[in-house]
């Protein structure tokens, strides 16, 4: 077993991560309406700088623990992140919290998938089952809508953001797990960071407004926890297969979940309650996984 191959301590560094993010969508949604896009997309990145600072600083790695020898690579990562955050908040501005966070359950999915390959990670039959019934329910959570006579544009429309969303998420985290074999996860969260940054301010001339301070507090709010929830991502990533950590996503749909309830006060639409249950199976399949790896398959699909 390689030295930072520690699966439980991965594992609980993404949950971890997900309460935290959990904490930036909701301070998101909460503005949604009254902030344009662009201008929370730097709001979320700029105040996101100070934690990593710190964690940076913490480390004895500021600012010498930005120093790389991959701007190319760092560059790939910071964009496909950075539009992937466009495109998350564009879909939780037009969907309920929790569905928004549900159709980004198939960035673990695509993610497993390459990193089979892409990075020459094992698939076992337990992650696959898990993966299988994620992507189900997803299906599940979209197909109604597409259904209708009528269905509603805005909806389809998050949808279709979200489901883009997924796919640049997965290709950024992938990203991150190159990255982590030499660079700092603090150097690879403050390139993602600025990078985002820079495409909100790029917004500008679409129109920015003065926020009121209720307003500015939540914009702060999305920056610390993202700032913070992405840093202990990024942890988890180099401590466990980026294929392990994959069904361990949905357990974040709890929390925007309860958002949608207790805060919003959102009802939750019978398409998501079917395609939860199918979610939460993934989640216990691939938690009931041997640790001994049994089932395990190559990249051309044969046993090992």
């Amino acid at each position: 077993m390689k030295a930072s191959d520690r699966p439980t301590l991965g594992i609980s560094l993404r949950v971890l991560s997900g309460v935290l993010m959990a904490g930036m969508f909701i301070s998101v949604k909460a503005v949604s309406d009254d902030i344009p896009l662009g201008q929370i997309v730097f709001f979320r990145s700029f105040f996101a700088i100070l934690p990593l600072v710190i964690f940076l600083w913490m480390r004895n790695e500021f600012p010498s623990g930005l120093a790389t020898k991959r701007p190319g690579a760092h560059f790939l990562r910071a964009s496909f992140g950075a539009l992937a955050l466009f495109a998350s908040f564009a879909a939780v501005a037009r969907l309920n919290l929790a569905e928004a966070i549900l159709i980004a359950q198939l960035s673990p999915s695509l993610m497993a998938l390459g990193a089979v390959t892409f990075l020459s990670e094992r698939l076992t039959k337990w992650r696959i089952c898990g993966l299988v019934f994620g992507f189900a329910g997803v299906v599940v959570l979209v197909w109604p809508e597409l259904s209708l006579d009528a269905p509603d544009r805005a909806r389809l429309l998050g949808y279709a953001i979200g489901l883009s969303g997924a796919a640049l998420s997965a290709l950024a985290l992938l990203m991150v797990r190159r990255l982590n074999k030499t660079e700092s996860p603090g150097a690879i969260a403050f390139y993602f960071a600025l990078a985002s940054m820079i495409g909100g301010l790029m917004t500008i001339p679409f129109g920015w407004i003065w926020p009121d301070m209720t307003t500015l507090l939540f914009l702060v709010a999305a920056g610390i926890f993202g700032g913070f929830g992405h840093i202990i991502m990024t942890l988890a990533f180099r401590y466990a297969e980026a294929s392990r950590l994959a069904p361990f996503e949905y357990v974040a749909l709890l929390w925007p979940l309860l958002a949608d309830l207790l805060i919003f006060r959102l009802d939750l639409s019978p398409s998501f309650l079917h395609a939860v249950p199918l979610i939460l199976v993934g989640v216990v399949i691939a938690a009931s996984e041997k640790c001994d790896g049994e089932g395990a398959l190559r990249r051309d699909g044969q046993p090992t």
